[in-house]
């Protein structure tokens, strides 16, 4: 019994700081059911449900200083709970078949692909000859060719014939599954179109997106006309989310100088805007004797700040990383407003908690683990320097001394989620931050406000000659730093359990009071090295067999120089290998799609007699993988093994890896019976 009296003790000494605990609870249980290889049925969550109220029961008759032990594993509970509740409740029909024919919908979303196309997410679809239990919900759809017959808004019912597809699965076994995020997205069907888009029904003019769309246009384009080129451009994206006038150039570079946040409406923009609106009306009426004497001026800035914000999340487009930064600087000015402090570890649990409760699919993405693990480290650092005894700094260098420690704070924090995420470090990215986003803080973000405020009058004009020195600065940073030698560090990807190993290691280094905290080394120190002991497929097959990528010592061969683009570019970046698809299909070790593995011969085969080629080489070969269905019957013509298209529907992507006396197949679908993967 001693060794539990000495954890209630040490977890008894940190009460008053456990709260910040609770979201880290959620979000376990929310992980643990995404890592689930099968979807838990009603008894499950029943008993979930009925351990959480017994538990939580218990904790109120048990008292204080037993109830943490019970209420953690009934927040565990809680968040399996909401992340299966959450899918449940946006499910909705998916696609089982490649369909080509006319497509009808009510635009919703207005964006681009990763190739620069208009992209447009439809609602309310009619499918020729589909019945309307098996159409989607939502399908997006890419606009290629001529266009322009319309302007899309949304609002608008529009029509056009389309190619689409069910949403793909990971192109790896255990990468990035984007029909899980379709499933959350209630996107049923992916596809394109080179067929103009033809205007069924107008928009409803009393639908309140359409006339912020309409007003997000307006500013967009007047902005540009105001401010031409990328500056223009840049200034369109962070006032109003439109980076339809940004080159891809432009966007490259931004992302190797690790500046692309300052063009993406997130936590930065939303407290630097509530931050100069909250200041500049503090200030403002405290310049006034009256008012500072009679009015709560605090409570006032703090108000009209909130409303700014809301508005500017209203005029972004109000997507997922905008609405995680509008709760969490609505907790803060909240705060303000009843006299609490406003920036505090509590305050970013509450706004954790909200978010992981409405949308718990968000605790996978990398927005959201990038922007709370910089915000808690933030508060975590400036509230230890805040507190620290006998240490000052001088007024005048407390501005300089901020921008540095927060840059370098922030980008400590968010460098591994972001190497595990995108397989990439941008060595001089504090660099490039500690030249760029004090500009942004101190003249590009309150010219943005000046200009909405001189906007009726027609001088918004003036505002903005203001902001593009400031702008141009920050791109030429961004072009600069992009160009030096070694600007981006390409890095492999993490296994599963090495972003989760580290996240818990820190936030225990962080949330845990007294010197025990430093136990949080030790995961972390884990987790790095697992990630260095990362190891890559041998062999990876796309699930269509027309792509194969073999491991050789100068890194990944690939089978062609061109097509299936996006898995190419996948697996390479997972390799940490910064080759493009070209020079990786230059490297030796597939030549004429034949190779040995581990002493096996193995055969990729493609293209014109690819099921006569099948048969002859499967009296050779080990292991034939082919694009083609090739027959059950192929196989008896000699002793290999057939991968072939019939096959990769059922496994999805193949890894394969050999071993003493086999060869060991893992497929992207293997064991996987989610409702988005069924």
């Amino acid at each position: 019994m001693e060794p539990l009296r000495w954890i209630a003790n040490r977890v008894e000494a940190q009460r008053g700081h456990l709260f910040a605990w609770v979201p880290v609870a959620l979000a376990v249980g929310i992980g643990t059911y995404f890592a689930l290889p099968w979807e838990p049925g009603l008894p499950v969550y029943a008993g979930c449900a009925a351990l959480v109220g017994g538990l939580g029961w218990l904790a109120a008759r048990l008292g204080p200083r037993l109830s943490p032990f019970l209420l953690v594993p009934a927040l565990v509970l809680a968040g399996l709970c909401l992340a299966g509740l959450r899918a449940h409740l946006v499910a909705g029909p998916v696609l089982d078949f490649r369909y080509y024919g006319a497509v009808e919908g009510r635009i919703v979303e207005i964006d681009r692909s990763a190739s620069d196309a208009p992209r447009l997410t439809l609602d309310r679809v009619v499918l020729e000859r589909t019945a309307p239990h098996r159409t989607p919900a939502r399908v997006r759809v890419s606009l290629h060719g001529a266009q322009g017959y319309i302007v899309p808004v949304p609002g608008l019912r529009v029509m056009t014939t389309a190619h689409l597809a069910p949403p793909s699965g990971p192109t790896e076994p255990g990468g990035f599954d984007f029909r899980r995020m379709a499933w959350f997205d209630r996107l049923g069907a992916v596809g394109y179109t080179r067929t103009p888009v033809l205007a069924v029904a107008p928009a409803a003019e009393g639908i309140a997106g359409v006339r912020l769309h309409r007003l997000r246009m307006a500013i967009s384009t007047a902005v540009q006309a105001a401010l031409p080129g990328e500056a223009g451009a840049f200034a369109a994206a962070i006032t109003t989310g439109d980076r339809s006038g940004m080159g891809r150039g432009t966007l490259e570079a931004l992302r190797a100088s690790n500046l692309a946040h300052l063009l993406a409406i997130s936590g930065l923009h939303m407290g630097l805007l509530a931050g100069f609106v909250f200041a500049a009306l503090r200030f403002g009426m405290a310049a006034v004797p009256k008012l500072s004497l009679t009015w709560p001026i605090k409570k006032i800035a703090a108000f009209f700040a909130l409303c700014a914000a809301f508005f500017y999340y209203l005029l972004s487009g109000g997507n997922v990383a905008t609405e995680r930064a509008m709760i969490m600087i609505a907790v803060m000015l909240i705060a303000v407003m009843l006299d609490r402090r406003a920036i505090t570890l509590r305050a970013v649990a509450i706004a954790a908690i909200l978010v992981l409760s409405f949308r718990p699919e968000t605790l996978t993405e990398p927005g959201f683990q990038m922007s709370f693990a910089a915000t808690t480290a933030l508060v975590a650092v400036f509230g230890a320097l805040r507190d620290r005894e006998g240490w000052t700094v001088p007024r005048w260098a407390r501005p300089i001394l901020a921008v540095v420690v927060s840059s370098a704070v922030a980008g400590a924090a968010t460098a591994p989620v972001a190497a595990a995420h995108f397989n990439r470090i941008a060595d001089y990215g504090l660099i490039a931050n500690l030249a760029a986003v004090p500009l942004m803080g101190t003249i590009v973000m309150p010219a943005a406000v000046l200009a909405a405020l001189l906007w009726p009058a027609g001088l918004s004009h003036l505002a903005l000659a203001i902001m593009r020195p400031a702008i141009e600065w920050i791109l030429g940073v961004a072009h600069w730093v992009s160009g030096l030698d070694g600007a981006i560090t390409p890095v492999v990807a993490p296994g599963p359990w090495v972003l989760p190993i580290l996240g818990l290691g820190l936030l225990w280094l962080i949330l845990w009071q007294g010197r025990g905290r430093l136990a949080g080394l030790a995961p972390a120190a884990l987790a790095i090295a697992l990630w260095a002991q990362a190891k890559r497929p041998p062999v990876l097959v796309s699930d269509t067999g027309g792509l194969v990528g073999l491991m050789t010592e100068t890194g990944r061969a690939l089978s062609k120089p061109r097509g299936e683009g996006f898995v190419a570019l996948s697996w390479l970046e997972n390799d940490g290998d910064a080759a493009d698809q070209a020079g990786a299909f230059a490297r030796p070790g597939l030549a004429a799609g034949r190779f040995d593995l581990d002493g096996r011969s193995v055969v990729h085969i493609t293209g014109r007699g690819a099921t006569e080629r099948v048969a002859e080489s499967c009296r050779t070969a080990s292991l034939v993988i082919t694009s083609v269905e090739a027959g059950a019957d192929t196989g008896a013509a000699g002793p290999c093994i057939l991968v072939d298209e019939a096959k990769l529907r059922e496994t999805g992507s193949l890894a394969v890896f050999p071993e003493a006396d086999r060869l060991r197949f893992v497929g992207a679908k293997t064991g996987a019976r989610r409702l988005w993967s069924q």
